[in-house]
């Protein structure tokens, strides 16, 4: 296994939309555990083929508390099949957008329809934590990030905030 390296904004493969993956080839998989491997070390709980380059429809999560078994989740071709007629609001935070959080609301829960890394199609019920993430995610795979939800002026504040932060970093880093 590999890590992989994480593209943050303003790279434009995250505004891109990911192809359908036409098999679950052992490259696919290969694929899938790096982004997984990733994730993990990045402490994220979510990942999305985008963000590593690859532009195909490919997810992987995990979120499991700290108390918890981990619970790793591969998802090839995922679609939301299914969703709440009811709206939370969560802090979100994405690997591609460092350190920056906002509210965004989404579906309470959704029922998600995948292939999973063994080639079986599979459906789940993610609420929680889960149903946020796979949201989140599968936006990815059509190049839309949780700050496309926000107000323009929220939008534009929060990545002016990462902005700033990232050249204090990079003077920091040259002394």
């Amino acid at each position: 296994m590999a890590q992989l390296k994480i593209f943050e904004i303003p790279h434009t493969v995250l505004r891109q939309k990911a192809e359908p993956v036409e098999a679950v080839t052992p490259e696919i998989q290969q694929l899938l555990s790096d982004m997984l491997e990733t994730m993990y070390a990045t402490n994220g709980v979510g990942l999305a083929g985008n963000q590593v380059g690859a532009l195909k429809r490919l997810v992987v999560m995990d979120c499991a508390g700290e108390d918890e078994k981990p619970d790793p989740i591969k998802m090839v071709n995922p679609v939301i099949i299914e969703k709440s007629p009811d709206m939370v609001l969560h802090n979100e935070g994405c690997l591609s957008i460092p350190r920056e959080y906002a509210d965004v609301e989404r579906y309470e829960w959704v029922v998600v329809q995948y292939t999973d890394e063994t080639g079986t199609v599979r459906e789940r019920k993610a609420t929680g934590l889960l149903a946020i993430c796979v949201q989140h995610e599968l936006e990815h795979l059509d190049g839309i990030l949780f700050i496309d939800h926000l107000s323009p002026l929220k939008r534009s504040r929060l990545v002016k905030h990462l902005e700033k932060r990232r050249r204090r970093e990079a003077e920091e880093n040259r002394e």
